[in-house]
């Protein structure tokens, strides 16, 4: 990883919050003294449609404009992804991933071999604290609480002020999910892999 600038790409499902939480991170590291930048790329805008967005943090002006095509870091929030090969693309033994699944890391095998791997059930957090639309779990801010977890890019601090700042709705539940999320994240270094899985 590029300690200089750091990618980071998001893959949800419509609905799920991606695009919220890449802002939320982008915050959070301006907060922490560092530059960033998070924009999203929507192809069907439909709610479950796969949705991707972007953050870059760096110690200096990030300048980049372009979508993220070899992630440092690569965010789940729907364990559907674990198969799906666009997600994977430019991922590396470098990457760290941030998988939202509730199955223990042991019996988890990723598709590449990654860096790192920060699992949590944040669909279970969200659906316990009612973090609900149309019927939908929003796993974003619990998503963003395991990427603190398993990155240390950002502090838990100004994650927590960052989702204060950018969330009007539900926020006191959202902060909960966030908290919840790093504190029950497990972080595995170099996660089992199988690249079958992507028909490798």
């Amino acid at each position: 990883m590029d300690e200089e600038l750091i990618e980071v790409r998001w893959h949800g499902r419509g609905g799920q919050g991606a695009v919220m939480a890449s802002r939320i991170v982008a915050k959070a590291a301006f907060l922490d003294g560092m530059w960033s930048q998070a924009f999203p790329f929507f192809g069907a805008e439909r709610r479950g449609a796969p949705v991707m967005a972007f953050t870059r943090i760096a110690k200096r002006p990030v300048r980049l404009r372009s979508q993220i095509y070899e992630p440092d870091v690569l965010v789940l929030l729907d364990p559907m992804f674990l198969t799906l090969e666009a997600a994977w693309r430019g991922v590396s033994e470098k990457t760290i991933v941030i998988l939202n699944s509730d199955l223990d890391p042991d019996n988890l095998f990723l598709p590449k071999r990654v860096r790192k791997l920060a699992v949590v059930d944040a669909t279970g957090i969200t659906l316990d604290l009612g973090l609900e639309v149309a019927g939908l779990p929003v796993p974003n801010t619990a998503m963003v609480g395991a990427f603190v977890k398993g990155t240390g890019i950002i502090s838990l601090k100004s994650s927590i002020e960052a989702t204060e700042s950018l969330l009007k709705r539900l926020r006191e539940k959202n902060l909960e999910a966030l908290k919840r999320a790093y504190e029950r994240a497990v972080v595995v270094d170099s996660p089992k892999y199988r690249p079958e899985i992507l028909g490798e």
